[in-house]
């Protein structure tokens, strides 16, 4: 059996996530702590207590997805687990952030840090208004990126998510992701709705933001994982920490291919696959992705507990 670790992205978020296994584990505990001290405010009360609105701010929303998947981390490694024992490791957008935290590539302060720094930078580079996502279900990759080139007109408009057979996000201007919201609908989409988005991610409107996170990572050192992770944006397998600094700058503007990324490392033989961290949203994705994979959440002490038992 190959096992492969992944990471939720934005859109995971809930009051409360993580802080059954803070009060469980004293490791998941010091994740949040030393978050907090990294971004200097105490980002668990939010988590924790604070409203949803706040939490769901895309700067804060980043920081501490990621706290909750490394507490997640934590907790496993507390019960023997070690990450060594998969294949790979993968992340939806920032969670890509988050594997490469759990892998060792990068120390959980600086990805605190830069993942505030994405996400303010994400939320500045489009005035708000501007720019819109939708997510247009039935439609196949191909299909989805025609149908946001028609839409285009001149303007921005590009397949942002490849999440799974029958769901792509398409981003940019938005009067154009309205025009491909319509458009879909004649060309056999079942749904195509506009998600309440902040910003338009993972399109050609990052431009100012890839700028930022390059500058960013040029003062973040970056380790070898120590296994490798799957980059949304190449859907193979990387360890070279200059591969994978350029990718961090690319996936800003570029495309989370993620539908590519699972097939690929089904194709090298992973057959289970654990989401570590806040929610079931790519359990669910991956499952409409390969029926083969075998899928477990692991957000909670039971949940450790009960993958653990069974691996």
């Amino acid at each position: 059996m190959a096992r492969a670790y992944v990471f939720p992205g934005q859109g995971a978020q809930t009051i409360g996530m993580g802080r059954a296994l803070a009060e469980a584990y004293p490791g998941a505990k010091a994740v949040f702590d030393e978050v907090d001290e990294a971004l200097g405010e105490k980002l668990s009360a939010l988590i924790w207590e604070g409203e949803i609105a706040d939490l769901t701010l895309t700067q804060n929303a980043q920081p501490a997805l990621m706290a909750c998947s490394l507490a997640a981390v934590r907790a496993l490694e507390a019960e023997g687990w070690q990450i060594g024992s998969g294949a790979y490791v993968a992340g939806h957008s920032l969670g890509e952030y988050s594997a490469l935290a759990a892998a060792g590539a990068l120390s959980v302060a600086d990805t605190a840090r830069l993942l505030r720094a994405r996400g303010a930078a994400m939320q500045a580079a489009v005035p708000v208004g501007v720019g819109a996502m939708a997510a247009l279900l039935g439609l196949d990759f191909a299909a989805a990126a025609a149908v946001a080139a028609e839409a285009a007109e001149g303007e921005v408009c590009q397949a942002a998510n490849d999440n799974d057979p029958g769901q792509v996000v398409v981003s940019g201007h938005k009067a154009a992701v309205e025009r491909a919201v319509e458009i879909a609908k004649t060309r056999g989409a079942k749904r195509a709705v506009m998600l309440p988005v902040s910003a338009p991610f993972h399109c050609a409107l990052m431009q100012p933001a890839a700028e930022v996170m390059e500058a960013r990572l040029a003062e973040v050192e970056i380790a070898a994982p120590v296994i490798p992770v799957v980059q949304n944006t190449l859907t193979l397998a990387v360890s070279d920490p200059v591969t994978i600094r350029a990718e961090l700058v690319r996936q800003v503007t570029g495309s989370v291919r993620w539908r590519e990324s699972i097939a690929w490392m089904a194709a090298q033989g992973v057959d289970e696959i654990w989401e570590i961290g806040a929610g079931k949203a790519l359990s669910g994705m991956i499952r409409r992705i390969d029926r083969g994979l075998a899928c477990k959440a692991v957000g909670t002490p039971g949940d450790v507990k009960s993958v653990l038992a069974e691996a």
